[in-house]
């Protein structure tokens, strides 16, 4: 795995991105699982607390709000749900219609948040988080990662075929807690306790984080090597360190974190369904990120 990530940095050239009409009006659908949802992020769709957890705060929200403010038409449709996999995105899930329904051939750029569900990454942290998760738990969730590569380089292939002029942006979930020492001098919270996570199991979450992130980006190379139009957009630069707006702001590092943690579980609070995902600044930040990255989502618009 540490070679195939070292690989990685000769393998991720930016590529250039087909020239978009900014006069022309921006059909963006955004779809996927609870990072791509906001869950943790407040503001929630009407009906969708407590199920989806559809947040106003999301990324993809954050950026066509933004596209919106710079005079950009956009069509947005957000069927991202809480809980979904690659494998139920064409099945009905939480009483919603297949994700993938709301693909359309007029579709210009898909925002997918996906893969985490599929190797069980929550129930993951869980273990770690009330057991011990070393040795054989990272093992088995590591096992997991090649099939789920294959599975999203499949998925992207259909969405290609539904959504044939679409750019598609897959986005990377990052290191939820930091690798190393908590931070001193800032308020940390009570997730960053050494009995919740031991320096052991921090260096092997890390490590599946890592892999996580590889292996969604080498899913995105192998379907772009096939024609299909997708830009892998990630908190690291090279699956191990992370990009300028994420460093520092792990759980457990400098303030602000990125990421919820036992906050999550106060009363009025999402509760488990949060914890380890993005915060409202933390979608920010992904949002500023992505549209860094995506020519088409910057939200310049011209005359």
């Amino acid at each position: 795995m540490v070679l195939v990530i070292g690989a990685l940095g000769v393998l991720t050239a930016p590529v250039a991105v087909a020239a978009t009409s900014s006069s022309a009006s921006l059909n963006v659908v955004a779809m996927g699982d609870s990072y791509g949802s906001g869950t943790g992020a407040g503001n929630y769709q009407p009906g969708t607390e407590g199920t989806c957890y559809r947040s106003g705060n999301s990324y993809s929200s954050v950026i066509v709000d933004t596209l919106r403010q710079s005079g950009k038409q956009v069509k947005f449709t957000n069927v991202t749900c809480s809980g979904a996999a690659i494998r139920t995105l064409g099945q009905t899930f939480k009483d919603q219609p297949p994700q993938l329904d709301a693909l359309r051939r007029d579709t210009n750029v898909v925002m997918l948040s996906i893969g985490t569900t599929d190797v069980d990454f929550a129930g993951y942290g869980g273990v770690c988080i009330q057991a011990d998760c070393t040795g054989a738990p990272t093992k088995a969730i590591l096992s997991r990662l090649p099939g789920m590569g294959k599975a999203l380089n499949t998925l992207l292939t259909d969405i290609k075929a539904r959504s044939p002029q679409a750019k598609i942006v897959v986005t990377g979930y990052g290191r939820q807690v930091t690798r190393g020492e908590n931070a001193t001098g800032v308020p940390l919270d009570p997730i960053c306790d050494s009995q919740v996570f031991s320096d052991t199991e921090r260096v092997e979450g890390n490590n599946v984080a890592s892999a996580l992130d590889a292996t969604l980006r080498l899913a995105t190379l192998a379907a772009r090597a096939h024609r299909v139009d997708v830009q892998f957009v990630s908190p690291y630069t090279n699956s191990v360190n992370l990009q300028p707006e994420f460093a520092g702001h792990s759980l457990c590092e400098s303030a602000p974190q990125f990421y919820r943690g036992f906050d999550a579980l106060a009363p009025g609070q999402e509760g488990p369904d949060a914890v380890l995902h993005l915060n409202q600044p933390g979608q920010a930040a992904m949002a500023d990120l992505i549209q860094r990255k995506v020519p088409v989502l910057a939200g310049s618009a011209q005359p």
